[in-house]
């Protein structure tokens, strides 16, 4: 019992821990570019991604560029519209109610809040070099990288929350990790965001996620499986 407690205990304050280092780093950065001090520090990352010679060719081959296209796709609204629809879909079938419920709902939420801080915070989209991607919003926070953050790592923790395997989860959380800094980095690589735009869109995305595994954690185990 007691291995248990200190176990809960230790989850508990690693859960609470990332939360607020997700919310610090959100304010921190969104702070910092409010002031424009991070202006620097952008250009030389977004340039560092381009062709000295001409900028508006992104380095390394044309099918480098196109499979950065395919990766961003995986945090536009399109795709992961389906994939909330289908996940959540696919856990009501079998009797998981609230894990669908706190899914669909957090997804919701951090679209809903990415939106509105594009609004507050206002910021102008990278005019250094000619966007890759088709863009319709303001630039802060990223609306795929708060997303894809959001929607991969709370499927990461509903699985592992039904998977009895340790590697099993270990692998969920890596491929949701893969996946978000790779969304993330598609941006910047295609000159649409600004990259402290995709650490803001990681650190708000990352604050939904830990809301999503404290309920989890909270109501998961009283949810008995009904057979689909």
């Amino acid at each position: 019992m007691r291995r248990l407690l200190r176990a809960l205990e230790t989850r508990a304050l690693l859960i609470w821990l990332v939360g607020a280092g997700a919310v610090w780093g959100f304010v921190k950065i969104g702070g910092e570019v409010m002031e424009g001090e991070m202006g620097a520090f952008d250009r030389r990352i977004l340039l560092a991604l381009r062709n000295p010679a001409n900028p508006s060719d992104p380095i390394g081959p044309r099918s480098f560029e196109e499979s950065m296209r395919d990766m961003t796709a995986l945090g536009g609204v399109t795709f992961l519209t389906l994939l909330t629809v289908t996940a959540a879909l696919v856990l009501l079938l079998h009797g998981r109610w609230r894990r669908a419920l706190i899914f669909a709902g957090t997804v919701i939420c951090a679209d809903i809040s990415s939106e509105i801080l594009k609004h507050v915070y206002d910021r102008p989209r990278p005019d250094l070099v000619p966007h890759g991607s088709y863009v319709y919003s303001q630039s802060f926070p990223s609306g795929h990288s708060t997303m894809a953050a959001a929607t991969y790592l709370t499927l990461a923790t509903i699985v592992a929350s039904l998977e009895p395997r340790r590697a099993t989860k270990v692998l969920a959380y890596v491929l949701a990790l893969a996946v978000m800094v790779l969304v993330g980095f598609s941006r910047v690589y295609l000159g649409v965001h600004w990259p402290t735009d995709v650490l803001a869109g990681w650190c708000l995305g990352t604050g939904w996620a830990m809301v999503a595994w404290v309920l989890v954690s909270r109501f998961s185990a009283p949810e008995p499986a009904r057979r689909p």
